[in-house]
């Protein structure tokens, strides 16, 4: 009896025992579906779908194609169509019970992703280019909507009753085929025109514009068309219709204005939004999101809503987006897009009638949304290319095409069989808009057309029109005089300006600036006598011609979203950034003509984005930097105290490699070591190095800052050819200033370049010399001794009085170890400057084409000294 009672009792204690917390410890198995602790399958299906989209995004992005395109790939491999014929692998990995857990997800982030498509639209461009956004826009709609509701006649009576779909009318299924076939991807078109740097040509313009509207008009058809299959009747439907645009009047004239009086406020458009007003935004964003989807309208139609709605003034709507983008776009957005790509199932294509309505649909989709578009682009006054790219551009059709599909498939409005055609077209329509606009539009045209339009070439012949005064940047071989040197003096500059190379391109472009003629007295505007008009043969002063500089600041693009937002607002950085208003403010200071901008594109676009700018403005010069942290994104001084040069990233080698070899003017890096001035010592057993101020100095005169020193000296080191001759003709207009002096030393090498002199032959180019270095690139090539010998004798004998003595020439026998003869002479020099301490600079021609480069090699040598 006692051991029956002792049995009784073990097994009403174990029938009572909380559930195995050991997990795998206690042989659980992580992959079956717990409905109380789903997130570890969850887990598992998310990190096997962020891993396959984004190995699958590796070699696509090769070609250039969006993300999009993997993480639908992905997800129709790892369903039905390849992974699931794997004997346990979708009962494993995606049970139908753990589906509801995903698609949650899923939507949420579907949800916050149309509200940043919402911020992405910017009504301004509609605005600002309506008409030609209308016609391409409406044009572009119509067309494919028309054809999309013919061939809904076919899809209509082939598939309407397979399973999967309810019972609705013709008219409801034409408008979802039409608004299918007619929609555009605004964002993945922002990203495309933005990486085959179209967005500021008149063609990205056009395409953004048109693409605005084709999107805002596509969610509303949308919108209408879920109403229509939610409502059980026509009065409910009409009655969902009159409420969703009394809810959009709403949030225009009563939520927008309450919710500008909030930002302003908490001046979140000034400063930046706070972790409250980003709560607040998102708030507002679910809410819309649950009222029209409680009206029966899709849920993200109200996060659009509540995106567009937010003002993109100070960059409010970029930085609500930075805060948000990264989780979405890396977690959310591929669960979403794999979850209908596990939809697809390529299987149910399997008959000579199902394959002919894919041909079908493809075909309408894209040829008449490309006729439409380029038809009405062409009636605007683009040429035929133009016109076909704008066509091809409108085309695409990306993520949003899928979003839409999958809103019919989970309407019941498309069968499977009918959605994997849809996914089918959108990929190949996606797949083929950069190959087909890159062919149509490349850059080799583009700037034809430019050259074209700006009245420079003939269109038939390719020739200018006029005489290009460009080609004076380069000397002929028989410029023999000072004359002809200073002829050839530079009128254009491009400067690429980084936050970390500010003080010496600004000390550099003083130089340049030269010595500006003497105003004239100034009288107040009431006491000023009348000017008299020159009377016919009285001599007039020529006019002051300053050198016009053009600043480009670069940054990098990403893959964010709002990276995107950004480049599409250039203009507004542009005229609020502010290393180009002092860029602009100090040249002005010093009698330059000068313009800045800011380009936002990828890092290896940067040295080809500078030889169009260089083209465009027809420069005569381009002046790079050599950077101080190493880097090449511009990502500023991290660090107040560098005990040593930092390491320097290949790619900024590689990138002044690629602009020395594509760029067709006058190129000239710039590398610095304190130009412009000294720096702030240092004690030798202080902590840290701060800001000293004069209060602090008193009574050490020794310590105290420098003032503004005007006293340079420039020293040129002339080997011969091209390249030393363009470094000549540099150094002799610095010189035009009254405060500069230079010395012209040639060095007069026997047996061959001085790189053989050089340890392990030619090494690879420092980061930082002892001194500051200009170097300048001309046109390669080779000049015989004797005519840089008679260059370098007769422009010493023909310089002008006011320059004689400033300037002076000298020649130097450098046999044997060249490179000791560099030091000597540059340490003899450094330090002459009128200022002492104002900057000394070293000018060298690059000599590419000779053996080893001297430049390379006098710059390794540069760095010893101290």
């Amino acid at each position: 009896m006692a051991s029956l009672i002792t049995t009784t009792a073990i097994s009403s204690a174990a029938a009572h025992r909380a559930p195995p917390q050991g997990g795998i410890l206690e042989h659980g198995n992580p992959a079956v579906y717990d409905p109380k602790n789903p997130i570890i399958l969850f887990i598992i299906q998310a990190g096997i779908i962020i891993i396959f989209c984004r190995l699958l995004h590796y070699p696509l992005s090769k070609l250039r194609q969006p993300r999009v395109i993997a993480e639908v790939i992905g997800g129709v491999l790892l369903g039905p169509s390849v992974m699931g014929r794997i004997p346990g692998f979708t009962n494993t990995i995606f049970p139908s019970a753990a589906m509801p857990n995903l698609s949650l997800v899923a939507n949420l982030g579907l949800v916050l992703f149309l509200f940043l498509v919402g911020l992405e639209v910017d009504l301004r461009f509609l605005v600002s280019n309506w008409r030609v956004a209308a016609s391409v826009g409406i044009a572009g709609m119509v067309l494919p909507f028309g054809l999309g509701c013919a061939i809904a006649w076919g899809l209509y009576n082939d598939f309407r009753h397979e399973e999967g779909t309810v019972p609705i009318s013709f008219g409801v299924y034409m408008l979802f085929v039409g608004v299918a076939m007619a929609i555009t991807a605004f964002p993945v078109l922002c990203r495309i025109l933005v990486e085959l740097k179209l967005l500021v040509t008149p063609v990205g313009v056009i395409v953004l514009s048109a693409g605005v509207g084709n999107d805002v008009v596509g969610w509303i058809l949308l919108a209408l068309c879920v109403a229509l299959v939610n409502a059980g009747t026509g009065l409910t439907a009409l009655w969902v219709l009159l409420t969703a645009v009394g809810f959009v009047l709403f949030l225009v004239y009563a939520v927008r204005p309450a919710f500008l009086i909030i930002l302003r406020r908490s001046r979140a458009i000034e400063d930046g939004p706070s972790q409250s007003i980003i709560a607040l935004t998102l708030l507002l964003a679910l809410s819309c999101s649950f009222f029209t989807g409680a009206i029966g309208i899709h849920a993200i139609f109200g996060a659009f809503m509540a995106g567009i709605i937010c003002p993109h003034d100070g960059g409010f709507a970029i930085k609500v987006a930075e805060k948000v983008e990264d989780l979405v776009s890396a977690l959310f957005l591929p669960l979403y897009f794999a979850l209908s790509g596990l939809s697809t199932n390529l299987g149910l294509l399997d008959s000579g009638l199902v394959w002919g309505y894919v041909i079908g649909i493809i075909a309408v989709a894209f040829f008449a949304k490309f006729i439409g578009a380029a038809l009405a682009a062409r009636a605007n006054g683009l040429l035929w290319r133009e016109a076909f790219t704008i066509g091809s551009l409108m085309s695409c059709k990306g993520l949003v095409e899928l979003i839409v599909l999958n809103i019919g498939l989970q309407a019941k409005i498309l069968s499977p069989r009918t959605f994997t055609m849809f996914v089918v077209m959108a990929l190949v329509t996606t797949f083929a808009t950069t190959p087909l606009t890159s062919a149509l539009y490349p850059p080799s045209y583009r700037r034809k057309v430019e050259a074209w339009k700006r009245g420079e070439i003939d269109w038939d012949t390719d020739k200018p029109l006029t005489a290009d005064e460009a080609a004076s940047t380069s000397a002929p071989r028989d410029s023999l005089a000072y004359e002809k040197v200073a002829s050839a003096q530079l009128r254009r500059v491009l400067v690429y300006l980084r936050l970390d190379n500010m003080p010496p391109l600004l000390a550099f472009m003083a130089l340049l600036g030269g010595t500006p003629p003497p105003a004239s007295d100034v009288v107040h505007p009431s006491r000023a006598p009348a000017v008299e008009p020159d009377t016919p043969g009285s001599p007039s002063k020529p006019p002051f011609r300053p050198i016009a500089a053009h600043g480009v600041r670069l940054l990098e693009l990403t893959e964010r979203n709002s990276s995107v937002m950004q480049v599409s607002e250039s203009d507004e950085y542009t005229a609020n950034d502010p290393l180009v208003g002092t860029f602009r403010t100090v040249c002005a200071m010093h009698a330059l003509s000068a313009s800045g901008e800011v380009a936002i594109l990828p890092e290896d676009a940067f040295a080809d984005a500078l030889a169009s700018r260089a083209e465009t403005t027809a420069a005569d010069m381009l002046l790079l930097p050599w950077p101080v942290t190493g880097s090449l994104p511009d990502v500023g001084l991290t660090s107040p105290v560098r005990a040593s040069p930092s390491p320097l990233d290949p790619r900024y080698e590689g990138f002044v490699s690629e602009a020395l070899t594509r760029t067709t003017c006058t190129v000239a890096v710039l590398l610095d070591r304190g130009f412009g001035g000294p720096g702030p010592a240092r004690g030798a057993l202080a902590r840290s190095r701060s800001v000293r101020s004069i209060v602090s100095m008193a009574g050490q005169a020794e310590q105290r800052p420098a003032v503004l020193r005007r006293g340079h000296h420039v020293l040129v080191c002339y080997f011969g050819g091209p390249d030393d001759r363009a470094a000549v003709r540099v150094a002799l207009q610095v010189a035009a200033s009254a405060w500069v002096t230079v010395s012209v030393v040639r060095f007069v090498v026997k047996g061959g370049y001085f790189a053989r002199g050089v340890e392990g032959g030619t090494p690879r180019t420092p980061v930082f010399p002892a001194v500051p270095a200009l170097v300048g690139s001309g046109v390669v090539g080779g000049d015989a001794e004797e005519a840089d010998a008679a260059f370098f004798s007769t422009l010493a004998a023909s310089l002008p009085t006011d320059l004689a003595a400033r300037v002076v020439f000298d020649t130097v026998q450098a046999e044997g170890m060249p490179v000791a003869r560099v030091l000597e002479r540059v340490e003899a020099e450094i330090g002459k400057g009128a200022g002492r301490g104002a900057g000394d600079l070293v000018v060298v021609g690059r000599n590419a084409g000779l053996e080893g480069g001297n430049c390379v090699c006098l710059v390794k040598a540069l760095r010893r000294l101290r």
